[in-house]
């Protein structure tokens, strides 16, 4: 029995190399691509704007904490939703004015308004419906001349 032994020539190791960094470079694409398919990557629009505004975030949220408000996180009931706020005695907050704006977390679809009517005192439920998933709400209340700005997040 004559075995004779392949030999391994350039064209061989040419071949190796192309499929080696052929295999990186389509997963490196694949993955950049999922990457910027998925997730906008803004945070803010402009960040120098943003740093300026800063000290006038920080002096709003002041005066919204001095209101004593207390908003529990919405809950979704069919395909509403519902959430409470009660004043700074602990009584329910009636006769508010709620707005929401849903986003995706990685704007996929387009950003929802919902307005909340009272049912119950401080118990209020979006008016319009809100498709299953996980969103982003930006909410503001107003009572009597004062206002409430918060963010939350409903699945």
């Amino acid at each position: 029995m004559n075995r004779t032994k392949k030999t391994i020539t350039g064209f061989h190791v040419t071949l190796m190399f192309v499929a080696f960094f052929g295999v990186i470079m389509a997963v490196n694409f694949l993955m950049a691509g999922l990457a910027l398919g998925s997730f906008s990557g803004t945070v803010v629009d402009n960040s120098y704007v943003a740093s300026q505004k800063y000290n006038q975030w920080l002096e709003e949220s002041r005066k919204e904490a001095a209101h004593g408000w207390t908003v529990n996180e919405p809950v979704r009931v069919s395909d509403r939703l519902q959430m409470s706020v009660t004043g700074s005695s602990d009584t329910a907050l009636s006769d508010a004015t709620i707005t929401a704006i849903a986003e995706h977390p990685v704007g996929r679809t387009e950003a929802l308004s919902l307005t909340f009517e009272e049912k119950m005192p401080g118990q209020y439920t979006s008016n319009e419906a809100l498709p299953a998933g996980r969103w982003k709400l930006k909410i503001s209340i107003s009572e009597g001349g004062r206002s409430f700005d918060l963010v939350g997040e409903v699945m």
